[in-house]
């Protein structure tokens, strides 16, 4: 099992998008971190996008309210981790892939009044 953490590589930029970042409690073994790289293409918000959406999927089972007495809780994991994810979907889709190049109209094309 491998975890490393370091936000000058896209791994730890996924981590850090995600909130995976302490070693002690990670969700996401290193291989796993890349395997959503490689199928994002290497677009950071979605493969950051595909791990929330995992995550989310794993703690939908789990607990998500407690009553204690009077006392009671909701938890909202896989709700949060959603909207994030969603989010980051919207912000991939709305980059634009290409960007267009600007023109250089400083040189000239060598034609001068006089020839024209």
């Amino acid at each position: 099992m491998a975890f490393t953490y370091d936000v000058t590589t896209d791994r730890g930029k996924v981590r850090l998008l995600i909130g995976d970042k302490t070693a002690a409690d990670y969700h996401f073994e290193d291989d796993e971190i890349d395997a959503f790289l490689t199928m994002a293409s290497s677009s950071l918000l979605l493969a950051a996008s595909y791990a929330l959406e995992s995550w989310a999927s794993a703690i939908t089972d789990s607990l998500t309210s407690e009553h204690i007495g009077d006392y009671s809780y909701t938890k909202k994991d896989a709700d949060t981790k959603m909207a994030l994810a969603k989010k980051y979907r919207e912000e991939d889709a709305s980059t634009p892939s290409l960007t267009w190049a600007e023109m250089d109209l400083t040189y000239g094309s060598g034609i001068t009044a006089e020839a024209d």
